[in-house]
């Protein structure tokens, strides 16, 4: 099948939503995403972030060596003809299944009996056609809406034939799609056999009944034109469009400069322009480049030589920015966010000190707000049917899906700017709270559904709790963005949380950072640092705390025990604490407003039980 342009989605889209392996519903057609050996990487940008570099090895294996950002167009209005309008990536129509519109004819787009109509001028315009309708020249053919999938992140057309000969069959007759009834329910959606009037309502493609309706997973991953052999996994239906069809497992890491090692930093965030030097001559070149430019704003303070040497030592390995392997990419974020001396001005990063809100001061040590601040994110995998349940820890991460056939040298990023707040809550008053007899006892009641939950996907129930420190502080960070989005001017999804935690080790951590990230935009509107100041937070905390007592679904949310519905959080829900999905780094699970505030069930649990609002 030849190339055409069919359609357009965002960068960032192709990292979130519509990655290797995802399907994109276009307004006429249903394309897959194909895998990354099938992606021309010379169009796609370089991102330099050696953290995260190393984390995604740590997952992935050290054949990775770039990180790069999805291909775009530079510029609006070029001729679709022209070879600058073709940047993209490789996508193939599926479904294979079509069906006509008028005549209900249900087949292979290229089993010959459609047509493709090209608009290259209006991609969205791209459609099947039914050349040959008896109802109709050029009717339209549309993808037929079931699917397979199942949890190991296979995906497959329905098995029309099967499902309506009721399993294998010599019967190889044209099928047909109709409707019976007014409604467009399930039961009312049928396909039939010409040849043998063989005839199914898809109703029995789905629940229980689907297993002895469908068959086997044929291991299948269409965007890597791979068979998988002895997949065990039950497949189900799925429909086109379903939120349940891909879910993204990334990476993520906040561009943060390494303090000790300025220069270091910076040739780690230039490296692109200064691998290929072989002397100082040719950095001193390049320097005066890049300071005409803009694009590494600083470099220029440094003598060239000294530039030069540092080079050197990072091609040899002797570069002083080690870290960079550390298996724990949140560790060094935290040690710049609480240092004595947080970096003040550099080009990713822009912070200052503030005072901690009065009447929170011996619940919370620090307040740090982040003018300026770059997060950058990497696609390493994906899941269907069922969402990763522990993306943000490698050791306990769940089967994941390839991008690519082989083992990939590239993979997708994307980077972010944006600006944040970060609190540091007293380490001494966390340690004493989290040692309290009652906070233990609802530890276990979470670790019960925790245990549950994990049983029930046939899971390691050891592993993966993350502490009642981290339901803590991860409740907090929840109530914040709640109260945050009524006031700062960004819509409550685009306000992010990163969460540092770990008790019971030489370096502790406790410590929420609130932050907003919009993709391919280098500005901020300014409005969450203004919240962060002291006579503001202060108020916001109050306020969270106030409405996070008595939530409108109280006693039931209150009384919720996570041990019994093996669920992942206890005293919350929708209307009290749960966040946008693109908010929250754990998917809404381990939440419990009981760890902050006094609710009908518990009143000895709350960790601000003498501080602010109706809890004061």
């Amino acid at each position: 099948m030849s190339s055409y342009l069919v359609g357009e989605v965002r960068p960032s889209q192709l990292l979130w939503a519509y990655g290797p392996g995802a399907l994109i519903d276009l307004p006429n057609l249903s394309v897959l995403t194909m895998g990354l050996e099938r992606w021309n990487p010379e169009l796609c940008p370089p991102i330099e972030e050696a953290r995260l570099l190393a984390a995604v090895r740590r997952v992935l294996g050290p054949q990775v060596e770039r990180l790069r950002m999805p291909p775009f167009l530079r510029e609006d209005g070029v001729d679709p003809m022209s070879a600058e309008g073709k940047i993209g990536v490789p996508v193939r129509p599926f479904p294979r299944w079509l069906r006509c519109v008028k005549c209900g004819l249900l087949a292979e787009y290229d089993s010959g009996l459609f047509d493709i109509k090209v608009n290259p001028y209006r991609p969205e315009q791209t459609h099947f056609v039914h050349s040959n309708c008896e109802k109709g020249r050029n009717a339209d053919a549309v993808p037929a809406r079931f699917l397979l999938a199942c949890k190991n992140g296979h995906l497959d057309d329905f098995p029309w034939h099967w499902f309506v000969h009721g399993g294998p069959s010599e019967c190889k007759g044209t099928l047909r799609f109709f409707e019976r009834g007014a409604s467009l329910q399930t039961e009312n959606l049928w396909v039939k056999c010409d040849t043998c009037n063989a005839a199914r309502s898809l109703v029995h493609a789905f629940g229980r009944e689907a297993q002895e309706n469908l068959p086997a997973c044929r291991g299948r991953h269409p965007h890597l034109n791979r068979y998988e052999e002895g997949c065990s996994e039950v497949p189900r239906t799925i429909l086109l469009g379903a939120t349940n069809g891909w879910f993204p497992i990334t990476l993520s890491v906040l561009a943060i400069p390494l303090e000790r090692d300025q220069l270091g930093q910076l040739i780690l965030d230039g490296w692109e322009y200064f691998s290929d030097a072989e002397s100082a001559d040719e950095i001193k070149v390049i320097v005066k480049t890049l300071a005409k430019s803009g694009s590494l704003p600083g470099i220029d303070k440094w003598d060239h030589r000294d530039i030069w040497k540092a080079v050197e030592e990072r091609k040899e390995g002797k570069s002083g920015t080690a870290v960079i392997s550390e298996s724990d990419i949140k560790t060094p974020e935290w040690d710049v966010l609480t240092s004595d001396n947080p970096p003040t001005d550099w080009p990713h990063f822009l912070s200052n000190k503030t005072e901690t809100p009065e009447g929170y001061q011996d619940r919370l040590s620090s307040v740090l707000l982040l003018e300026r601040l770059r997060e950058v994110n990497a696609l390493i995998g994906y899941t269907r049917v069922e969402a990763p349940e522990e993306s943000t820890e490698p050791d306990n991460r769940p089967p994941m899906a390839a991008l690519s056939r082989n083992k990939p040298d590239w993979i997708p990023a994307s980077e972010v700017h944006g600006e944040g707040i970060f609190i540091r809550f007293n380490e001494d008053a966390v340690a004493e709270w989290e040692k309290g007899k009652a906070v233990q006892a609802r530890s276990q009641k979470l670790e019960a559904g925790h245990r549950g939950w994990r049983n029930a996907r046939g899971l390691d129930s050891d592993e993966g709790y993350p502490g009642i420190r981290y339901a803590m502080l991860h409740t907090f960070a929840h109530l914040l963005i709640r109260e945050l989005a009524l006031e700062c001017g960004y819509n409550a999804a685009s306000i992010r949380e990163r969460i540092y935690a770990r008790s019971g080790s030489e370096s502790p951590m406790a410590g929420v950072l609130i932050y907003t990230a919009a993709a391919d935009s280098d500005g901020t509107l300014g409005g969450l640092v203004e919240l962060g100041k002291p006579e503001n937070l202060g108020r916001l905390i109050e306020q969270a705390l106030d409405r996070a007592t008595v939530c409108s679904s109280d006693p039931l949310c209150s009384e919720h025990n996570p041990g019994v519905d093996r669920s992942l959080h206890s005293a919350a829900c929708h209307a009290c604490t749960f966040v946008a999905e693109t908010s929250c780094e754990r998917g809404n699970r381990y939440l419990d407003r009981a760890l902050l505030v006094k609710t009908f069930e518990v009143s000895d649990t709350a960790f601000f039980a003498g501080n602010g609002g109706s809890n004061g």
